[in-house]
C-alpha cells in the first residue's frame, strides 16, 4: 500500500470486519472488509488488486478487476482467473533491493509507513507466535532476539 500511495494511486485496504478500526490507521484513502460481500459488491471496478491472501477472497475482488485490469498476487492465481479473460494476472516476486529497504526502514521511522503489530514475543516464545497468527490475530506478530 505505501508504495502504492507514493506513486499517486487511490488505494482501498482490504482488511476482516475485526481489522476495520485499526485498518482506517494504515493511510489508505479506503478500508473494507473482505469478509463482507456486500462490502465486496459495492466496490467500483478496480485498476488493480494487489492480493496476498488468494482462496474466495481473491476469486471475488478478481471480479471487481476492469477489462485490462492487473490482478496481481504474492499467492498464485486464483482459481476462477480462466473466467476472466480480459484481466492479466501476474505473480508478485520480492526482489533484494537495498536502496528500497532503506527507503521504507526511513519511512518507518519518519511514520510514513506504518506497520500494525498486534504481538511482540521473544524469539523463544516463537509457538505463542504462530498460535496467534492461527485464531486471526490483529496485526503482524515480530520476534524479537532480546525484550
Amino acid at each position: 500500500m505505501f508504495t502504492a500511495k507514493e506513486r499517486g494511486a487511490k488505494v482501498i485496504a482490504g482488511v476482516l470486519k475485526k481489522q476495520l478500526q485499526q485498518g482506517a490507521s494504515i493511510g489508505a484513502d479506503q478500508v473494507i472488509a473482505t469478509d463482507d460481500d456486500a462490502a465486496i459488491a459495492k466496490l467500483p471496478l478496480l485498476d488493480a488488486v494487489a492480493d496476498t491472501v488468494n482462496g474466495q477472497t481473491a476469486e471475488k475482488l478478481l471480479s471487481k478487476v476492469k477489462k485490462g485490469g492487473v490482478f496481481a498476487s504474492v499467492r498464485g492465481a486464483p482459481q476462477n482467473a480462466k473466467d476472466y479473460p480480459d484481466v492479466k494476472v501476474v505473480p508478485v516476486y520480492a526482489q533484494p533491493d537495498a536502496n528500497v529497504l532503506v527507503h521504507m526502514a526511513r519511512a518507518v521511522r519518519e511514520r510514513r509507513l506504518v506497520i500494525p503489530l498486534g504481538t511482540k514475543l521473544l524469539l523463544k516464545d516463537a509457538e505463542k507466535g504462530h498460535a496467534a497468527v492461527a485464531k486471526g490475530g490483529s496485526g503482524k506478530v515480530i520476534l524479537v532476539v532480546k525484550a
